[in-house]
């Protein structure tokens, strides 16, 4: 049972955006680059970045209190756990996905008009920020995924499947640890042009390129390739409405052999919807961005695989974005 609120816990939820802003503006500005390895006063940082000095000062001093930045003698440095993570410039940096966070920011503006009917998720125009780091969001997305990506082939035990489908696979993440795990597996990577462009740079890195096969195409208007034992589905059926999960599920079945298995990575949640609240909160950034997109239960997962012809529909992983649930396609019966 939750706590009970106060006007004070209330406000406080209330007030939360806040910080939240204020950290969203500073990658914007790409000021955590700037400093990171030389202090600079505020003076020095607007004129550099073209900024106003007052506005310029009040978020330097808020940073600072938030524990971003460091102050001393009126001069501004990162803080040496933040810095490197807020750096345009450095390789593990997750300034992409911050960067993402404030396209979001603009997306989630419009919550009460698509609740209130008055606006349609998903047709307010492109981010220009968002294809400007388009590049840099695959490449952090990667590096988030590729630590949680071992334990998912742990949990989906692929050790006697040979070919493996990643609809949708990015920029390889799954893939590559797939293949890693498995030896004597060969892997279909599909998704979109422009990801298949970043898919081949990271494959070609990491030495299996005689092991996957790059096919571009979009799995919502093409089929997919056939004559695998393993289909994966990580992190995509949240941005389709239930129809468009049931044709991709189609599409799927269509793609494997018989025997073979599809794995479906995303948020499961609980009957009432309400839990995990990672999930629930989820559910909102899919309506706020998308026209049809949401989570879902185990129910209507099993639900939507055995009506495109899977059976044995099992969830064997819980954990937040990370579940798994997973289904077969049935070998046909001789004389059938």
């Amino acid at each position: 049972m939750s706590q009970p609120h106060s006007p004070m816990t209330l406000m406080k939820r209330a007030r939360g955006f806040m910080e939240s802003r204020i950290l969203l503006s500073a990658a914007e500005l790409d000021l955590f680059t700037l400093i990171e390895k030389n202090p600079m006063r505020a003076e020095e940082i607007a004129e550099s970045k073209k900024l106003d000095l007052r506005g310029t000062t009040i978020l330097l001093d808020a940073l600072a209190s938030l524990g971003f930045l460091t102050k001393e003698n009126d001069a501004y440095h990162s803080d040496p756990s933040v810095g490197a993570m807020l750096s345009s410039e450095t390789t593990d940096s997750v300034l992409p996905m911050v960067l993402h966070m404030a396209t979001l920011w603009r997306t989630w503006s419009h919550l009460t008009d698509i609740v209130s009917g008055k606006m349609v998720p998903g047709q307010e125009k492109k981010s220009v920020l968002e294809e400007k780091h388009y590049r840099a969001f695959i490449g952090a997305m990667h590096a988030v995924a590729s630590r949680s990506a071992p334990e998912v082939v742990a949990a989906v035990k692929p050790i006697d499947s040979k070919m493996l489908l990643d609809v949708g696979g990015g920029s390889g993440t799954y893939t590559l640890a797939f293949l890693q795990a498995c030896p004597n597996m060969k892997a279909t990577l599909f998704d979109l042009p422009k990801v298949i462009e970043l898919a081949r740079e990271r494959v070609e890195k990491s030495g299996m390129v005689h092991r996957v096969t790059l096919v571009e195409g979009d799995f919502y208007q093409d089929a997919l390739p056939e004559g695998h034992d393993m289909a994966l589905l990580s992190a995509i059926i949240h941005q389709n409405s239930p129809q468009q999960n049931q044709q991709l599920f189609h599409s799927v079945h269509r793609a494997l052999t018989p025997g073979g298995r599809i794995i479906v990575r995303d948020h499961v949640m609980s009957e009432d919807r309400t839990h995990p609240t990672e999930g629930a909160v989820f559910a909102v950034n899919m309506l706020a961005g998308t026209p049809g997109g949401r989570t879902y239960t185990f129910d209507e997962i099993k639900t939507g695989l055995q009506n495109a012809g899977f059976t044995s529909v099992n969830q064997i992983q819980s954990k937040g974005m990370f579940s798994l649930v997973e289904g077969v396609k049935p070998v046909e019966k001789k004389g059938s």
